[in-house]
């Protein structure tokens, strides 16, 4: 377990999703039925939705720190090594179940389709420990939707400290998403399975939770913002560099980054969804998965 100087205040601290990616480039999805495929090397990348805002806050500047549970195996070895090298704060626990990790097949046009392996149990008991005694510290909380992180989030919101949570491709229903979706101060979620029903789920967040705002991250096709008594806001992707989207491993991630740098400096809802979408515009440019954030001049300078 890494440890950093325990009374050190920070602006960003994030609980959860951390683990492994291995990237598979293939020609097209769906994958044709074939006995063997030809692809380009395979490559792996410490990955997953709380690395990347957590590196993505920390490249923007943000004084930010991490905490998760992972494996003593090869994984939990190349995440510590990892962290150790960016120089971010990384707290953790040790599961025998190992750590999490995922296959992304990526076709020529950057979509992927994710085979992940959560290998950590449901209901698996976290000692709050490992999260509690910071969350005094931090000027905001962002938690990943693991199991046993509903309970940081809960002690977090006890504690008074601003939350915000990533629903992901959540259909509005499962009830695995509900803590999060209204025990977060902020809430982000994909469209990607919610289709007509953007505005419906956003709604239900906000009269049934304790959320201000709604964020839903349509990828290409912007983002949208729900704010109570307000008319739905509609915010078009931003362009990315090269005019190409290479993978888009990691854009929602680098999405929130931007989003929660902006508000932390004092931006407005409108100001922060521009952040946003410079941040995942930047990051769809480049193949694999949290490999480039952008830096505070390079945002400062998209959003000019």
């Amino acid at each position: 377990m890494t440890r950093r100087d325990d009374q050190t205040p920070f602006d960003v601290f994030v609980i959860g999703g951390v683990g492994v990616d291995t990237i598979v480039r293939v020609p097209e999805l769906p994958l044709p039925q074939r006995d063997s495929i030809m692809v380009p090397p395979i490559e792996r990348y410490v990955a997953h939705t709380g690395n990347g805002v957590a590196l993505g806050c920390h490249r923007l500047g943000l004084r930010t720190r991490l905490a998760d549970v992972i494996g003593a195996d090869l994984e939990g070895e190349l995440i510590t090594a990892h962290y150790a090298k960016a120089g971010l704060s990384f707290d953790h626990r040790i599961h025998p179940a190992g750590t999490r990790r995922s296959v992304n097949l990526v076709d020529r046009h950057g979509h992927r389709l994710s085979l992940y392996d959560a290998r950590q149990p449901v209901g698996m008991a976290v000692d709050p420990a490992l999260y509690r005694p910071a969350l005094g510290r931090a000027r905001h909380v962002h938690v990943s939707i693991m199991d046993w992180a509903r309970h940081a989030l809960a002690d977090a919101v006890a504690a008074g400290v601003p939350t915000s949570t990533d629903l992901h491709d959540w259909d509005g229903e499962s009830e695995h998403h509900r803590d999060f979706a209204y025990g977060a101060d902020l809430v982000f979620v994909s469209t990607a399975a919610l289709g007509d029903r953007v505005e419906d789920v956003a709604r239900d967040i906000l009269a049934k939770g304790r959320a201000a705002a709604v964020v839903a991250m349509a990828g290409g096709d912007g983002s949208h913002l729900a704010l109570p008594g307000q008319p739905l806001r509609r915010l078009p992707a931003a362009p990315v560099p090269g005019g190409r989207a290479v993978d888009t491993n990691g854009a929602g991630d680098s999405y929130v980054a931007g989003f929660l740098y902006a508000r932390l400096g004092g931006a407005d809802w409108h100001t922060a969804m521009r952040a946003g979408a410079a941040a995942g515009a930047h990051a769809v440019a480049t193949a694999g998965t949290h490999v480039s954030f952008i830096d505070e001049e390079e945002l400062i300078r998209a959003l000019s």
